[in-house]
């Protein structure tokens, strides 16, 4: 069923956080580098993913790539179970009674981008603190997921937390439609070499 599918997908994603937090970790802090290297404030070539790993290791150990699981948790693993759920609860709409395998590219496209766009409407406030916490745990600032929500929706406003969702919103489409048209067609393809032994 659609909702068995999203909970699959949510349940796998708590486990995916694992890998997956300490790579979002290295990235935010790159990209916060970046920003610092253009104003003047870091040396130039001390942006480097090995740096930043360095760095980590050094300063807090192997524990410190996962500065921000709690929060990479949070927004993963509801994220999934509307990533998913949203992806089959679409499939099921433009199969309208017929298998879900006959759809078409057109409808499977529309099906992973609207999949790709549920995940980040639920989780892209939760995301926004997650990269934060990220970043100022470089400076160590770190004020907790509630702590860091508080501080940005008082001094910044609640529209922070949304700053920068509509370029993700149209990459989210495009990237999971074309995500999707690629995992059903591969799919199908690998059935049907199986079912030929």
């Amino acid at each position: 069923s659609d909702l068995q599918n999203a909970a699959a997908g949510s349940f796998a994603s708590a486990f995916a956080t694992l890998v997956l937090c300490p790579t979002e970790l290295v990235k935010c802090r790159l990209q916060a580098m970046h920003e610092m290297q253009l104003s003047g404030k870091i040396i130039q070539g001390h942006n480097t993913v090995w740096s930043v790993v360095k760095g980590v290791i050094q300063k807090d150990g192997p524990l410190g790539f996962y500065r921000g699981l709690s929060s990479t948790l949070l927004r993963e693993v509801p994220g999934y179970f509307f990533f998913f759920g949203g992806y089959e609860l679409s499939r099921t709409f433009f199969a309208s009674g017929r298998s879900k395998d006959e759809l078409g590219p057109i409808p499977l496209l529309l099906s992973g981008g609207f999949g790709g766009s549920c995940l980040w409407i639920a989780v892209y406030p939760v995301d926004c603190v997650k990269s934060r916490i990220q970043v100022l745990s470089m400076a160590g600032k770190q004020a907790g997921f509630m702590g860091t929500f508080v501080t940005v929706v008082r001094t910044e406003g609640v529209l922070a937390l949304y700053s920068g969702l509509t370029p993700t919103m149209i990459r989210a489409f495009v990237a999971n439609g074309a995500l999707f048209l690629a995992y059903e067609y591969s799919r199908k393809l690998m059935m049907k070499h199986i079912d030929s032994y």
